[in-house]
């Protein structure tokens, strides 16, 4: 009995080379709208599915493969009594489905998509073949992947049959395909919701496996790296190593601190992570400038750390890096002079991330696992404005001050609370984190800056609970301090900066990072 084989793709990457070997084959095959007009054209033996199911395509091609011929031929298992049937009723078996399903995604990520027209790119007729064939894998063969082509073809030539193993792999392809698709069309739909909820009913997550990572945080722990495929570019995540070792899991962290604290600013700006918290962070007319100022605030726990730039890394850059030993280097780009310095470290791993939106506030959803369930937030996007703040003590700003402040005050947010900086006019002197108090992570920052200290700014995540940070500033010099307010005790933090002739500001917004 001739096999038969029922084609119809969306994306018909590779589709006529495939079919045409199915032919050869000796496969007789099925096909319906777009796919078969490509098939006839290529001159390719195909049959259109009215001519099985002898009946037309309606309702605008809404309904062309929802038939019993069709679902009969795919469901029917090779039983006496699914023969009987299929006799009785002249259904013939089909044995490989290959279909793929209208572009969703590509349709509502159009601007200015109308929702009637996202509406009639949902498919139908192809999740229920897709879904027959997947359940009927015992028999029948589904391909969703124009990647598994040629997996398939060659399995029908070298051994005459799909192996029972591979239909399942390409079962459990296929209902993954359909679950994406149906994830996507509901996410769509409870978007256009009014109101729309701030979170859905169900969290639904997808991302695509990129790579097995060598461990975890720690060599008895398995670990591998997933992308968002609705993120975009831009995004670590889309990035590409072009040198060095392979990326370890915390070699990810890392860069992820590192690349969020560069985004931040406009102008040229660098950072070098260890364990997700800056070591420095600066800001420079060129990337060698702010580079050697990162560096300086800091220079013992740069060393094995991560370095961001949100410039170009160019020739005079490559040459100070290649002095020192980092174990990534993250930046938009790198010019073919500094990657011919660079490439003499061997290890040394180079990111290119693209050139993003330098300054623009992120945005969506963190997420974080916790035994057994997930906490989902927004991202802590943007910070506020200068204009926003409220001078809360006697002595006022000036304009400079206001611009030291601003920066102390986005690197803050990256530091792990309770989290407390000390800088100057662009760059970091002394960075308090992690602390488990306050006034711990304020003597941390003070004594990191030393006698820079002296006419230097303070930013903190959260609010002084207490005057006694205060007065450990106005000993240590500080000029100004940046922090949220909210404290049961503002008023006496307040007086305790006017007594010692501080300036303080006010921001009304925490960056609390735990």
């Amino acid at each position: 009995m001739k096999r038969r084989a029922l084609i119809s793709v969306s994306d018909k990457t590779g589709i006529v080379a495939f079919a045409g070997e199915l032919v050869k084959l000796g496969f007789e095959l099925i096909s319906t709208g777009g796919t078969y007009k490509a098939l006839d054209e290529a001159d390719i033996p195909v049959k259109y599915v009215s001519e099985i199911t002898g009946f037309p395509e309606v309702l605008d091609g809404r309904v062309k493969t929802l038939h019993p011929l069709i679902h009969g031929g795919i469901l029917a298992m090779d039983s006496a009594n699914h023969r009987e049937q299929m006799e009785q009723n002249g259904i013939s078996f089909i044995d490989l489905v290959v279909v793929n399903l209208y572009p969703f995604r590509e349709t509502i990520a159009k601007p200015g998509v109308s929702f009637e027209e996202a509406i009639e790119n949902i498919d139908v007729g192809g999740p229920t073949m897709v879904r027959a064939a997947a359940k009927n894998h015992g028999r029948v063969t589904v391909v969703v992947n124009p990647e598994d082509y040629g997996k398939v073809s060659n399995a029908l030539r070298e051994e005459g049959t799909v192996s029972a193993g591979l239909r399942r792999c390409l079962a459990a392809e296929a209902f993954a395909h359909t679950a994406e698709y149906d994830r996507l069309i509901a996410g769509y739909l409870e978007c256009q919701l009014e109101p729309i909820a701030s979170f859905p009913k169900t969290l639904r997550l997808t991302a695509q496996k990129v790579q097995d990572l060598r461990y975890g945080e720690n060599p008895q722990q398995r670990a591998a790296f997933f992308v968002n495929s609705e993120a975009g570019g831009g995004t670590l995540a889309s990035g590409k190593q072009i040198q060095g070792k392979e990326l370890s899991y915390n070699n990810w962290v890392d860069m992820d601190a590192a690349w969020k604290i560069v985004r931040e600013f406009e102008t040229c700006a660098v950072t070098i992570i260890k364990h997700t918290n800056p070591c420095g962070v600066a800001l420079g007319k060129t990337p060698l400038e702010a580079y050697e100022k990162a560096y300086a605030a800091d220079p013992i726990s740069a060393f094995g750390g991560i370095v961001a730039f949100n410039r170009v890394v160019d020739t005079n850059c490559a040459k100070a890096l290649k002095e020192r030993f980092y174990e990534v280097i993250i930046a938009p780009e790198f010019s073919p002079e500094a990657r011919e310095i660079l490439s003499e470290k061997v290890n040394l791993r180079l990111f290119v991330v693209g050139r993003g939106d330098a300054g623009k506030p992120s945005s969506g959803w963190a997420f974080r696992s916790i035994d057994g369930g997930y906490l989902v937030q927004e991202v802590d996007g943007g910070t506020t404005l200068v204009s926003e703040w409220d001078v809360v003590t006697d002595l006022k700003p000036t304009e400079e001050d206001l611009l030291a402040l601003d920066f102390a005050w986005r690197v803050v947010k990256h530091v792990k609370s309770n989290a407390i900086v000390v800088t100057n006019h662009g760059q970091t002197l002394g960075i308090g984190a992690g602390q488990m108090n306050r006034v711990g992570s304020v003597k941390l920052a003070l004594d990191q800056a030393g006698d820079n200290v002296k006419g230097a700014y303070m930013a903190s995540d959260a609010f002084f609970p207490f005057p006694d940070s205060i007065e450990a500033a106005a000993k240590a010099g500080i000029r100004a301090i940046v922090q949220p307010g909210g404290s049961l005790k503002d008023a006496a933090v307040i007086e305790a900066a006017n007594h010692h002739n501080l300036i303080m500001v006010f921001t009304h917004r925490r960056h609390f990072q735990h």
